[in-house]
């Protein structure tokens, strides 16, 4: 019997959702539609179908998210982890090398973790609808039969009905202006979802067609990766390989490609705009998530983590508040987000990128307060969480434990320290904390020296494999 393998992608940064969704806490890891995330979402989803164990393939910066949101699932997964960025085509081909290793015949599922499926039965019966064509040896995507004329999406041409649900591919379309995407619609053409289905030895015989030294280096990449935990961690050869995205890469060129059509409630989340869509509206039509408070408004998306935020006569707008940041925009030109964002880079701006709370292995910190010479931080360890063994050449830490018990060392001493009790970390003393309880470790920690950056670490041990 085949088995499919979900792999399921989830580098990618998320800028579209910015403030919400940063580089260091991409929009598939965060709690937008309700308490889950889309990336554990689409883990439920393909475990809902009865399918293998997902092999899941992350970078450095975001698998840590990614092992924590799996650990509160109770699911286990395979995680090959990227070196480097490099698109879509090289992650899906290193984790059909990865498949075909230990199973030749393994049918490769590949998913965004970033997309919403509101129906996932016919999620899965179009997945059913595929396998026949997968397994005769087609590349087989999935076309999401449109609702509208949209702009933000490559079409897919279908033709003849090869096996099963599946025909084949006529042509792919790049994204279209408005009056060819009412064309396209008119015509019958399919968004294109980015999902795939296919035999992993397939893929890799179409990629080796089209560009064999990208795989060759996948090859060596493989080859030389190591364990990092529960994970496996791809070699430098990796940055060899060409980066471009599956369908730029193989789909566009093959002559093998075919589509499934779907309708499943389906959304890649490109915007505030579209989460205003799948959310939940009052009578005017406002979707909120936060403390938010709107006085003779309508059509608006509000979002707030942190302050109320308050509206009046507005219309078709979108607000979204963070601790650090706030974004406020017409909702109908919110796909400019990522510009905007673009922006912040150029003019240096850190929110561009990171949050206030900034995650680790073991768990998250935010600064709280600075000024010259001390910086306030509160931080929280989680349940078996390690900190690594460290010291420090610029400052000195004051630690005050306020809930859970944490096991602090300090040089040659190691004490339990409970809440309300403190610890000095004198200027070079080794430490480390440790977290053995069940519960979180919560602290604030004062700071004082002449440097306070991050980079002021010398790691001596780490079991998360930190430089």
């Amino acid at each position: 019997m085949t088995t499919v393998r979900p792999v399921i992608l989830c580098g990618g940064a998320g800028a579209r959702l910015w403030p919400a969704s940063r580089d260091t806490m991409p929009k598939q890891f965060a709690a937008l539609l309700g308490e889950r995330s889309t990336f554990q979402d689409t883990v439920l989803r393909a475990g809902i179908c009865g399918f293998g164990q997902p092999l899941i393939v992350t970078n450095h910066a975001h698998r840590f998210l990614a092992e924590r949101q799996l650990a509160d699932l109770s699911i286990a997964a395979d995680i090959l982890i990227e070196p480097s960025r490099r698109d879509s085509g090289p992650a899906i081909a290193a984790a059909c090398l990865a498949l075909t290793r230990s199973d030749p015949d393994a049918l490769a599922l590949v998913l965004a973790s970033d997309h919403v499926v509101c129906d996932p039965q016919g999620f899965r019966r179009a997945i059913a609808g595929g396998i026949a064509a997968a397994q005769a040896g087609r590349l087989v995507t999935f076309g999401v039969v449109p609702t509208r004329a949209e702009t933000g999406y490559g079409y897919i041409e279908p033709g003849e009905i090869i096996t099963g649900a599946a025909a084949a591919v006529v042509r792919f379309a790049e994204k279209p202006s408005a009056e060819k995407a009412a064309a396209y619609v008119a015509a019958g053409l399919l968004w294109n979802s980015g999902n795939f289905l296919f035999r992993a030895d397939a893929l890799l015989d179409e990629y080796r067609r089209f560009d064999p030294d990208t795989v060759t280096a996948l090859e060596a990449a493989l080859d030389g990766c190591t364990a990092s935990g529960g994970a496996v961690l791809m070699g430098p050869e990796y940055g060899r390989a060409t980066a471009q995205s599956i369908d730029y890469a193989v789909m566009e060129k093959t002559d093998r490609a075919a589509v499934v059509p779907f309708s499943c409630g389906w959304s890649d989340v490109g915007s505030w705009d579209a989460l205003w869509g799948l959310g939940t509206k009052d009578a005017d039509g406002n979707v909120t998530k936060g403390t938010v408070e709107l006085l003779d408004s309508q059509g608006c998306y509000v979002m707030t983590t942190g302050p109320l935020v308050s509206l009046v006569d507005l219309e078709g707008v979108v607000v979204v508040a963070t601790d650090d940041a706030v974004l406020v925009a017409d909702r109908r030109r919110s796909g400019e987000v990522k510009q905007l964002v673009e922006q912040l880079r150029r003019h240096g701006r850190s929110q561009a990128d990171v949050h206030s709370r900034v995650h680790r292995p073991w768990g998250w910190y935010r600064v709280l307060d600075g000024g010259n010479g001390f910086q306030v931080k509160r931080i929280v360890v989680h349940p078996g969480g390690r900190l690594s063994l460290q010291k420090h050449r610029y400052r000195a830490e004051h630690w005050v434990v306020v809930a859970g018990e944490a096991t602090v060392t300090v040089d040659d001493r190691r004490d339990i320290v409970r809440p309300n009790e403190h610890v000095h970390i004198p200027l070079g003393a080794v430490h480390r904390l440790e977290n053995f309880g069940s519960t979180s470790v919560e602290l604030i920690e004062v700071q004082s020296g002449s440097y306070l950056g991050e980079d002021d670490i010398v790691r001596l041990e780490d079991v998360y494999d930190r430089a």
